[in-house]
């Protein structure tokens, strides 16, 4: 299998499409969330408060789903050369739980060149982290400055 090559802004389309592999979320994975981000709320690490939450069970933190989109995203088949981002818009649909398998779709909603740093375009990136029962748990869209390709950025 060959490795995916990074693409420049005007190697995409609108349109193209792509869906990620999978990521499984799991208890030492939420831990390691809440560690790194102090965020402990026991919804995320107490199973027993969990249980008593209209989830009734320990889910991920909303942002660390989020930061998964994001990782699955540039491991994915459509990958661009590093670039900026411009940030996010992005809904909590449904609940993370600890067992679940990830992944993220998303696609070339449109593009266009910089007005403001000649040699860059823009992409909108609408996007869909699904679970394994093909739910849609997050969605957004992600706003990415990359590179034009450097012949075509004079």
């Amino acid at each position: 299998m060959t490795e995916a090559r990074e693409l420049y802004w005007d190697e995409c389309d609108v349109g193209d499409a792509c869906e990620s592999g999978d990521y499984e979320v799991t208890e030492a994975r939420v831990i390691a969330y809440a560690e790194l981000t102090g965020d402990f709320t026991p919804v995320h690490t107490d199973e027993d408060y969990a249980r008593t939450t209209p989830f009734g069970t320990r889910v991920a933190h909303g942002l660390f789903g989020l930061s998964i989109a994001d990782g699955l995203k540039t491991q994915a088949p459509l990958r661009f050369v590093p670039g900026m981002s411009l940030g996010w818009e992005w809904s909590f649909v449904a609940p993370i739980k600890l067992g679940d398998r990830v992944r993220v779709r998303f696609h070339v909603g449109s593009k266009r060149q910089s007005s403001s740093r000649p040699g860059w375009g823009i992409v909108i990136l609408p996007s869909e982290l699904v679970n394994q029962r093909d739910e849609v748990v997050q969605k957004g869209e992600h706003r990415l400055m990359i590179p034009l390709r450097p012949e075509d950025a004079a």
